[in-house]
């Protein structure tokens, strides 16, 4: 017990000194604090150049509120609970592991560190893509994640900041799927991933921004606006009540497992979910509303 006690302490002091360094330190590239600020204020300026609907507000519905969440999410969680809950858990696992005499070197395939870098970089991307694209569909299906995943869904107006609306149990599950597959491939240092996940939070904020962009035919391959609206729209055909267009940063996922759905022009389709008119719309009721929702009120998008 005392370990992980330990374990816990040492996971908030170097988080705490790791985001002190972050907002002081502007002398490194790979600043996730000021990327997220920069990407932000670029596809922000792009939404007021090229909006798609002109007749939705530069401070559209509900812009503070993911302007906070963003931030938030991004940085805060990790703080009160991902980064000693990561740790915690993945120290408990390797722990069993070694308890059956096994490790997780065990279970590498390959250690993407030995390929060169680029090639690394796209195995560790396309995998994590993948995971994560499953990981989505299943907050679609089961009811109990699908409680946690209808904050993300609450948006009634489109804008780059509701990239990073989710409820804090959403990178829980997406972690926890993750451990494995990484643990198969073998993972690279935080200064080689910044460029995976800056790419990624690019194509996460264009998706979400008031843009009426495809990308031509790279739109089979990369998830973009007029797809990712149709993952947002309030009611589905009952085929797909379940969801569709599930891709993060890549739309191959989609195109290949027959999920995508465009069956017209988005542009003005009304977005959330069947019933959240009843939903809270201030953060800390947004944050409870899995532990105090209504069986009746959780099935009633899905």
């Amino acid at each position: 017990m005392e370990t992980y006690i330990e374990l816990i302490k040492k996971s908030y002091s170097g988080y705490w000194n790791y985001l002190k360094y972050e907002l002081l330190d502007l002398n490194h590239w790979d600043n996730y604090f000021y990327g997220l600020i920069v990407i932000s204020i670029a596809v922000w300026l792009l939404e007021i150049i090229f909006p798609w609907r002109k007749n939705q507000s530069i401070f559209r519905k509900d812009f503070w509120l993911d302007t906070f969440y963003m931030f938030f999410n991004f940085f805060l969680l990790n703080l009160i609970i991902l980064i000693a809950l990561s740790n915690t858990v993945a120290h408990f696992f390797n722990s069993l592991l070694q308890n059956i005499g096994l490790s997780l070197e065990s279970f590498q395939l390959f250690d993407v560190n030995n390929l060169p870098k680029w090639l690394g970089l796209l195995v560790f991307f396309v995998v994590s893509d993948f995971v994560q694209w499953n990981t989505h569909r299943l907050l679609h299906r089961f009811t109990f994640l699908w409680n946690f995943h209808k904050v993300h869904h609450s948006v009634k107006e489109m804008g780059f900041a509701a990239h990073l609306r989710y409820h804090w149990m959403e990178p829980v599950v997406y972690k926890s799927l993750l451990y494995i597959p990484i643990a198969i491939i073998g993972n690279y240092n935080a200064n080689d991933v910044a460029i995976v996940y800056f790419f990624a939070i690019t194509i996460g904020h264009l998706n979400h921004a008031n843009l009426g962009w495809d990308y031509g035919i790279f739109k089979y391959i990369f998830n973009n606006p007029k797809m990712h609206i149709w993952h947002h729209v309030k009611t589905l055909p009952n085929h797909v009540r379940f969801g569709v267009n599930y891709g993060l940063t890549l739309s191959i996922w989609d195109y290949l497992f027959k999920t995508n759905y465009i069956p017209h022009n988005g542009k003005d389709i009304e977005l959330g979910f069947p019933g959240d008119e009843y939903f809270p719309k201030d953060f800390i009721k947004q944050e409870l509303y899995p532990m105090f929702s209504k069986k009746s009120e959780s099935d009633s998008n899905r």
